[in-house]
């Protein structure tokens, strides 16, 4: 490897949400950061930007929207127009703000626990009606989709489906036939698509990534698709993502609210995300390198040593979900390892249904650490 991920870095006393909430002899392994030094190219770019001095109202860096549909083009032979990216500070605020657009408070918003818990809480954000299809998780720990369940979720109601895929927590990442169906299913009710797919980037051999919206130009026109380098790059303090909306009637109605109900993103932001996308390609692949092994490391080391404790190995993010029903620590895990091995992991029943006596583990760090 050219990049060294066992070097720690003392992220204790920095500005740090992950390592500030717990107390001082708590390992924080639970929000989805990671504890890795960014790309080279990332630090040059932010230290010349910092340099010049001065940080006045900016504009976009003109190559940024090209850089993203090359990419798209490159990975996934999807070719998108340059104004059908929306820049925004965030993914989180991104599927909100479609939410708060698109569904009115009689209107529902389907989702598929467990989840990301800000999705899984996005309807009552925007005051419209929590509407669900849970995942299934089969004998061997895999999720998958029920689609007479999904089918029979949807009501008349029903103006979005959040996908997210790859999916956090449990670290599906869908099939095409998966996905087509799922598509097909929304086609058919004229419900929207909002596709977080922020961990696109983090995907595991064996295991392909496909933009629900890169199907079809009838599912495209239905979806909004979020992506953001922060994930990627583990640059999320930076605050910058985007949305593509090929809908040419949806996109202004969106692109309204990016510029006034949401903040632009900041000059420092744009910079990093140029410059991972332009020369963070070896890190990234080292990355995954590191990420994978650690990957293995967790379901072996499960498997071995935690005596009732089942998990599987995700096809994406750095993000291990634990099943500890037939544990000790079933009654409530979270606060188990909490208190009898200072160990700060998400707690399974923020993802909603699906997630009692489950906790989220974050590998994203030193070999020595994990």
């Amino acid at each position: 490897m050219h990049h060294s991920f066992d070097r720690s870095i003392a992220r204790r006393h920095s500005d740090s949400t992950k390592w500030h909430v717990y107390d001082e002899d708590v390992l924080p392994l639970w929000t989805a950061d990671m504890d890795f030094a960014v790309p080279d190219p990332v630090i040059a770019a932010l230290h010349a930007r910092v340099d010049h001095g001065v940080f006045g109202y900016c504009i976009e860096p003109p190559e940024l929207r090209e850089v993203i549909v090359d990419r798209l083009d490159r990975l996934y032979g999807w070719r998108v127009a340059p104004e059908a990216i929306l820049l925004d500070i965030g993914v989180l605020q991104a599927f909100r703000h479609v939410a708060a657009i698109t569904a009115s408070r009689d209107h529902g918003v389907l989702v598929q626990p467990p989840v990301y818990p800000p999705m899984f809480g996005t309807a009552k954000h925007n005051g419209s009606i929590h509407q669900e299809a849970p995942l299934v998780r089969r004998p061997d720990g895999r999720y998958e989709i029920d689609f007479d369940a999904f089918e029979a979720a949807i009501t008349g109601d029903t103006r979005i489906f959040i996908l997210c895929n790859p999916h956090n927590p449990v670290g599906r990442v869908f099939r095409r036939d998966e996905l087509e169906r799922m598509a097909q299913i929304c086609l058919r009710h004229d419900v929207l698509i909002c596709s977080d797919e922020i961990h696109c980037d983090l995907v595991y051999p064996g295991a392909r990534h496909i933009p629900i919206a890169s199907l079809d130009p009838d599912i495209a026109h239905r979806t909004v698709t979020l992506m953001a380098p922060s994930k990627t790059f583990n640059i999320p303090g930076l605050r910058c993502s985007f949305a593509i909306v090929t809908d040419p009637e949806l996109r202004p109605r969106l692109d309204v609210g990016y510029g006034g109900d949401f903040a632009e993103v900041n000059n420092l932001g744009l910079v990093a995300a140029l410059a991972a996308y332009r020369g963070g390609q070896p890190w990234l692949d080292d990355v995954l390198a590191y990420l994978q092994a650690n990957r293995d490391f967790v379901v072996d080391f499960v498997r071995r040593e935690l005596p009732g404790v089942r998990t599987v190995a995700p096809d994406a993010t750095y993000l291990a979900w634990l099943d500890c029903r037939e544990s000790r620590a079933a009654d409530d895990p979270y606060q188990f390892f909490l208190d009898r091995a200072r160990v700060a992991l998400s707690p399974g029943p923020s993802f909603g249904t699906g997630g009692n006596g489950f906790v989220r583990l974050n590998f994203g760090c030193t070999r020595a650490t994990l």
